[in-house]
């Protein structure tokens, strides 16, 4: 059966800035029903066609419904990142999530990042992890599976600075025990080339988002939690639409449902 034939619900979050979520949902794809999870009052009534589900704690609600399979995939939306991301740490049963961007450059090449967020990857086991995680979601967006970890530095910067040598260090033995390549700070060379961008840290990945996608002309396409059994995929609240995300754990649950 052809993938496009399944149906597939998601459900998104709604805190503030409702209206930028309820514009996202013209731009989502046919066959895509939509529901939105809010507190009593957050959406006008008539301004959307779609199911809007209200009650306080609309986090809670969200995660319940995803895990029990009442939707097939959820998106953050514009709920508040700590307790959402804390209920679905709970009800998933992980001692930690694993989020990875699917990013895309103004002139449209498009390839994975990980980490994030600003308190993820910053051991080697966490990052070697991510890099196996992001290879198996590489295969589901059609991406390669090849990696590029990026250091503080070039190779002939060695010496320049203490923490640019741990960095430098790091890097090579994330890429050695990984099977990835040492990309040194070349991320400029890295994006196209290969399918997975491995930062030298939370702050760095978080950083790099931002100037691609809030002022660099780049889209983002969300950032699936890899590490759970459902179609979670996170968002920034600063993420001018929701379109891409919503399309994109719509995707991921099609993929799941069929296999």
């Amino acid at each position: 059966m052809a993938l496009r034939t399944l149906p597939v619900t998601v459900g998104i979050g709604v805190g503030t800035g409702a209206e930028k979520v309820l514009a996202s949902i013209s731009a989502v794809s046919p066959g895509i029903r939509v529901e939105l999870f809010a507190r009593p009052g957050t959406i006008p009534a008539g301004a959307a066609a779609v199911t809007v589900r209200e009650g306080e704690e609309p986090e809670e609600r969200l995660v319940r419904a995803l895990m029990s399979g009442e939707i097939d995939a959820a998106v953050r939306g514009t709920l508040p990142a700590s307790t959402t991301l804390a209920l679905l740490k709970r009800a998933a049963g992980v001692p930690y999530l694993i989020r990875i961007a699917l990013l895309e450059t103004g002139d449209g090449r498009r390839f994975l990042l990980a980490p994030v967020g600003v308190d993820e990857g910053w051991t080697v086991a966490e990052k070697v992890e991510m890099v196996e995680r992001g290879r198996e979601l590489a295969a589901l967006v059609g991406l390669p599976p090849t990696v590029a970890v990026l250091s503080g530095g070039r190779a002939g910067d060695l010496g320049r600075h203490e923490q640019v040598d741990r960095s430098l260090a790091e890097a090579e033995e994330v890429a050695r025990i990984a099977g990835a390549t040492h990309g040194e700070i070349l991320i400029e060379d890295a994006v196209g080339r290969f399918g997975m961008v491995l930062a030298p840290d939370g702050i760095s990945g978080n950083l790099i988002f931002r100037t691609l996608v809030l002022l660099g002309g780049g889209h983002g396409h969300g950032a699936p939690v890899v590490n759970i059994g459902r179609t979670f995929v996170d968002t920034s609240r600063a993420t001018p639409d929701y379109a891409r995300a919503i399309n994109l754990a719509a995707s991921l649950a099609k993929r799941k449902k069929s296999t």
